[in-house]
Parts: structure tokens; sequence; C-alpha cells
């Protein structure tokens, strides 16, 4: 059997958690699942869509909202008493986070980011390092796999099938487990509502920009073609735009239908977050600038002048 943890914001699912259950189930008919919160319990139905016939749910007074070190704690004790396996997560920073605090808890290795797995003595698997840039063939010498899916590395494939088994369960937590936990928000959310997770259509902006003013042509932008505005680290580095819209290594890894890149040069650690984007046009002013390699159009040109002609056109365009 394999355990797959199902990474949640106050009860909505991440959808990454989607493709972790249906990597686990192309290598296991048996899946169970497992949410921290009980907030989370009414998942059970979209985790049965997507072949998970058991939903754990983790609730405890300590555990109001994302707490690492207690989720870590919470599977050491489910993994105890149903000796699944493997346990497996989306290969977000999350993901990564509370599987890593499982590992060590039960001082096996862990692996993150894999793109392939392979069950046996040892397991085997396939993982992205240096931000997708090398794969790595490793083998993983612990009875139980503890590792986390490579984010877009597989499509989420719905089998239809009933609601989960809610069953719940309380941790035994120690207080050390709650000192680190979430004490304020920031909704990473766009005055239209769109995330970057979500987004079919991402418009990002990077140090070519200029300033924090320089942004409101790309949510104009943005906003017409019905996706959301991202950025580069830097631009998050110097305070023009929140970190929840930062793109790349250590901001979100996205995946949308369509990325617009202005004024970003292509760090290795933001062309981590973007590559796997269907189509991406970059418009920058230096045509050696190296996120031109990852370009499927590109103009070259000054934004200030681009991205508003870009806007005039789609405007006429819809009439």
């Amino acid at each position: 059997m394999i355990l797959v943890l199902i990474d949640h914001d106050r009860g909505e699912i991440d959808q990454l958690s989607l493709r972790a259950l249906t990597a686990a189930r192309k290598l296991d008919s048996d899946i169970e699942a497992v949410v921290i919160g009980a907030e989370a319990s009414a998942l059970s139905t979209v985790v049965g869509q997507y072949g998970a016939k058991v939903l754990h749910v983790a609730s405890h007074s300590a555990i109001s909202d994302y707490t690492p070190m207690a989720s870590g704690r919470a599977l050491k004790d489910l993994v105890e008493k149903l000796k699944p396996t493997a346990v497996l997560a989306a290969g977000s920073p999350r993901g990564n986070e509370q599987l890593a605090h499982l590992a060590a808890f039960l001082d096996i290795p862990m692996a993150a980011e894999c793109s392939e797995i392979t069950f046996g003595s040892p397991h085997h698997v396939l993982r992205a390092r240096w931000g997708g840039n090398l794969i790595e063939s490793a083998n993983v010498h612990a009875e139980l796999l503890v590792a986390t899916v490579l984010s877009f590395s597989i499509e989420a494939e719905s089998v239809d099938g009933p609601a989960a088994t809610v069953s719940e369960f309380e941790p035994s937590l120690q207080p050390s487990d709650s000192v680190v936990k979430i004490l304020s928000r920031d909704s990473g959310e766009t005055k239209g509502g769109v995330t970057l997770s979500d987004a079919k259509v991402i418009v990002s902006g990077g140090r070519g920009v200029g300033g924090p003013d320089g942004f409101g042509n790309l949510e104009e932008l943005a906003a017409l073609l019905g996706g959301t505005v991202g950025c580069s680290r830097v631009v998050t580095s110097s305070g023009w735009r929140p970190h929840a819209e930062q793109v790349g290594q250590t901001g979100t890894k996205v995946a949308p239908d369509l990325y617009i890149a202005a004024g970003i040069s292509g760090a290795m650690q933001h062309i981590a977050g973007m590559k796997n984007s269907k189509t991406i046009v970059v418009i920058n002013t230096d045509p050696e600038a190296p996120i031109l390699r990852y370009a499927d159009y590109a103009i070259i040109g000054d934004l200030h002048q681009v991205i508003p002609a870009l806007t005039s056109a789609i405007r006429q365009a819809k009439g």
C-alpha cells in the first residue's frame, strides 16, 4: 500500500497532490491518503476520484494551520500503524518540508523531486537536481520509501472512484512540534482572484520593469488575458511585489498555457519555476538573455513599448 500526503490550505486542496495520487496509482492500485487538519476531511470525495480508498484525517488542537513538524509527527504515527510500502507527496515546498520531517523522525533517507520511482531492494529513483538541470539516478536504501513527486512531471488523471472512507486519528504531538507555525497570511491572489498555481496565463516581470510602478501595464495585460502577474526573485527582494507572486525555485513552480516573461534575464532559479509552461513568450532588450533559450516566441524590444502595444492589439481583436 502507498500512503499519499494530500496538502491543502484550510481545506482547499493543492492540485499538485492530485498529480502525486496519480503517480502513486501507477505504482500500486492500493492507495490511501492522509490530510493534516480536520478541516480537510471534506476532501474524501476528491481523493476518491483519484484512486484513494481511505482518507486518514489527523486532528489535534495544536494543528490549526500549516504546522510542518507536527505534520511529520502525525505522519510518523500513521506510518507506524499502517506500515505502507511508500509515503509520497507533491514535490512542492510544503510537500518536501513535511516529508523531510517524517524522514527525520524515522531516521531514514528522503528522495525529493522524483520523476520516476521503481520499488525494490534498494528502491530506485530518478530525481531532479539543480533546478531540473540535472537528473540524478539514485538508489534509496530503506525499507520504507519516502519521496516527493516532481511538480508537473505527470498529469493528474481521475478514475472516478467512490468517495474515500474517512478515518480520523489524533497524533501524539509534543510541544516542540508547534514551534514553527503560520502567524499571518498573504492570500497570494491578484485583484481578480487567480493564483499563480491555478493561472492559465501568467505575465511575469523582472528587473527590466524598472520599479513597482512599471507593473501597471503587466497587470492590465494579465487581466485582459484572464491571468495573473508573476515576478522574478530580484523583484521581491527589492520589495516591488509580494513573495506570493514570485515564480522560481524559491517561489512557485508553474506550468500555465501561456507564460509571458517581460524584462527577465533568466537566472537558473527562475527557469526552474517556469520552464514547464506550454508556450513561453519572452520580451527583452537583450538578444543574448539566457531566458531566450527557452522561448517559443521572442520579442527583442522595450517592454514599456511592447506590453502596451500587445494590450492594444488584444483589445482590438476582442472587439
